[in-house]
């Protein structure tokens, strides 16, 4: 499948990190999507319920990652991608996952993991 919808730039609060200091703060995360979905269907029908809602898909990472205190972003990343897969009709999801501004020097750092759903 050539479709693909995606989210980018979407920016979360969260508790995430390894030193102590980072457990009494929240920081931001980024996250960037793309999810594989046959669109076909809703070009042809124009609606709505043909498609893939991603401001579905924001509200449920935004809920899930602000209420998450994950160490590794690796963690974070899985879940996240996780969630995309089990809860919406997605074959497949590249997620990216940043951290702006935990290494000096650098605008962000991060994660890109690829997964799909066996079952789609």
């Amino acid at each position: 499948m050539s479709d693909r919808v995606f989210i980018e730039d979407l920016r979360i609060q969260t508790v995430i990190g390894v030193y102590d200091w980072e457990r009494e703060i929240t920081q931001t995360v980024s996250l960037d999507l793309e999810m594989d979905f046959d669109i076909r269907p809703a070009a042809a029908s124009d609606h709505i319920d043909d498609t893939l809602d991603y401001k579905a898909v924001a509200k449920r990472l935004i809920a899930f990652v602000e209420g998450s205190e994950f160490q590794l972003v690796e963690a974070l990343a899985e879940r996240c991608a996780g969630i995309v897969l089990d809860e919406f009709p997605v074959s497949r999801v590249r997620l990216k996952l940043s951290k702006p501004g935990a290494v000096r020097g650098s605008s962000a750092v991060g994660v890109i993991i690829e997964r799909g759903n066996p079952a789609a």
